[in-house]
C-alpha cells in the first residue's frame, strides 16, 4: 500500500510542479517574473545586473517551460507504467529486510 501511495504522490508532485514551470514564467499568475525581490536582491548583492537580464529572457523562459514540459512527460509515463514502478517498489523494500538464518 505505501509503495502506491509513493507513486502516487510522485506522479501529483510532477504534475504540479510541471503545471507550475509551465505557467510561472509567461503569466502574471504567480507574480512577475523578471521583476520579483528575490532576483533584486540577489542581482544588487551580487553585483551582476546580467542575471536579471538573463532570467528576463525569452530564452530562459522556454528553457523553464521545458522542464515544465519534461516533469509532465514524466508523469504520464509514471502513470502508464504504475503497476511496473509499484513492483520494482516493492521488490526494491523485500531486498532490503534481513533474512533470518
Amino acid at each position: 500500500m505505501v509503495e502506491k501511495l509513493t507513486v502516487i504522490f510522485f506522479i501529483i508532485l510532477c504534475l504540479i510542479l510541471g503545471a507550475y514551470l509551465i505557467l510561472s514564467p509567461w503569466t502574471g499568475l504567480f507574480g512577475s517574473w523578471d521583476n520579483n525581490y528575490l532576483l533584486v536582491f540577489v542581482s544588487d548583492k551580487t553585483d551582476m545586473p546580467v542575471l536579471q537580464k538573463t532570467v528576463a529572457s525569452t530564452w530562459f523562459r522556454g528553457a523553464v517551460t521545458g522542464l515544465g514540459v519534461l516533469n509532465i512527460i514524466i508523469a504520464c509515463w509514471e502513470m502508464a507504467h504504475f503497476k511496473k514502478s509499484v513492483e520494482m517498489l516493492k521488490e526494491k523494500d523485500l531486498g532490503a529486510i534481513p533474512k533470518p538464518e
